[in-house]
């Protein structure tokens, strides 16, 4: 299990992990014409992860880099990776890499959800001559349930005569 400490968060992971991805495979930032996060950690409401990003492709002059941040548990990282391998794969795309990064720091209180809990960040290349190729055949299963941690408000006392 990760922990991040109390100088570290979401942005400051992401943007070490895709500074690292720049670094390690000869990317320039300019080579970048999508980036999707995908993450269920908020910071600041009003700005997202992405945003904090783009501090990252300022020196070479690049800001159209298209993209969102997806605030959305664990479906959140797949939303950015399917959206992007859908922009690679559109009339929108422009030849340049897309950048799908998944970051989040879960913490949980003792207890059974406790092991499950942690953090951590992934940086993706999409583009073309891959290594990983994507199957054009997918499936999605999304359901309105409560995990281990997150409360219920239909069981809650304020909602007890909460009916449809």
């Amino acid at each position: 299990m990760s922990a991040a400490s109390d100088r570290e968060d979401v942005n400051s992971m992401s943007l070490t992990c895709v500074r690292n991805l720049f670094i390690k495979h000869k990317v320039s930032p300019k080579d970048i014409g999508r980036l999707e996060v995908g993450t269920e950690t908020i910071i600041d409401k009003a700005k997202s992860v992405k945003t904090t990003l783009m501090d990252l492709f300022k020196e070479t002059g690049n800001h159209d880099v298209e993209g969102v941040t997806t605030f959305n548990a664990c479906y959140g990282g797949t939303n950015a990776l399917f959206s992007t391998i859908n922009w690679v794969q559109s009339n929108s795309w422009d030849g340049r890499y897309g950048l799908v990064v998944c970051a989040d720091v879960a913490v949980y209180p003792k207890g059974s959800a406790r092991p499950t809990g942690g953090c951590g960040a992934i940086a993706m290349l999409i583009g073309p001559n891959a290594p990983l190729v994507f199957d054009d055949v997918r499936a999605t299963f999304i359901d309105n349930s409560y995990d281990f941690y997150k409360p219920n408000p239909c069981k809650l006392n304020s909602l007890k005569n909460y009916s449809l």
